[in-house]
């Protein structure tokens, strides 16, 4: 494994009883990069994020996670708090505040005092362009916004490390436009290095340094690099199709 790698992902079985999704995936993930995971629908895009972020365990293989096995019990605690998720849903708490969800890592893990928390939500809030909200709940703000609010809450601890699932899935162009800038901005000022599982194209080309594809026939990685250079140039039909919105497959194939 690279030394400047902080995922390492070598050999990964992933299967729910009987139904492998995942087999014999391995990539690494560079300190500091923007790095996409993407493909159809069904490849394995969520399940392959779930045993990242440790929420699965693989059935083989190994991931290891800003140096920590992340199917191991006794470290698993010490992996949260080097990482951040942003889930597709936000899952933000409806009776809670804006600020109240961005405190609850904070309050359940820093041990910090009532002000200091406070504090740290509003640099959090003031961050990702909420510091006008905190008194808000979820209901009484837009979807664009709880994903800030979301992604506040993804950086209560300053991770090393953001697991971004979907992050402008069913937003509008100007608005994933400003979530794309947002996730930009945190790269460059933070140099966190940051994960996304998307399939949203505008996106993939603005902010990622570097992509896997997965196939849902193959149940692994079928193109692996720039998102421009596998779209004007890879040898692979299927990875031509999508990132040219191609529906024809005698279209990839005659390209």
């Amino acid at each position: 494994m690279g030394e400047a790698s902080i995922i390492q992902v070598s050999r990964l079985v992933a299967q729910y009883g009987e139904d492998r999704i995942l087999d014999d995936v391995s990539f690494e993930v560079e300190k500091g990069e923007i790095f996409v995971i993407l493909g159809g629908s069904g490849c394995g895009k969520s399940t392959l994020l779930r045993h990242l972020v440790g929420l699965d365990r693989p059935h083989s293989g190994r991931i290891t996670v800003a140096e920590n096995d992340i199917a191991d019990e006794k470290t698993y605690s010490q992996t949260l708090r080097k990482i951040g998720v942003l889930f597709q849903s936000s899952a933000l708490i409806g009776s809670m505040t804006v600020a109240q969800n961005v405190a609850l890592p904070l309050n359940a893990y820093s041990g910090l005092p009532r002000d200091l928390v406070r504090r740290a939500v509003m640099m959090k809030l003031g961050m990702v362009g909420l510091e006008c909200y905190p008194d808000h709940l979820p209901s009484e703000i837009s979807g664009g916004m709880k994903k800030r609010a979301g992604l506040a809450r993804a950086l209560a601890f300053n991770p090393k490390i953001l697991f971004l699932d979907e992050p402008s899935a069913g937003l509008d162009p100007i608005t994933s436009a400003e979530i794309d800038d947002m996730i930009l901005d945190i790269n460059d000022r933070l140099a966190t290095t940051i994960v996304i599982v998307t399939h949203e194209l505008a996106s993939i080309f603005r902010t990622a340094r570097r992509v896997i594809m997965l196939d849902k026939s193959t149940k692994g990685i079928i193109a692996e690099g720039d998102p421009a250079d596998l779209r004007d140039h890879s040898d692979n039909p299927r990875v031509r199709r999508f990132f040219n919105r191609d529906p024809s497959p005698e279209t990839a194939e005659a390209g």
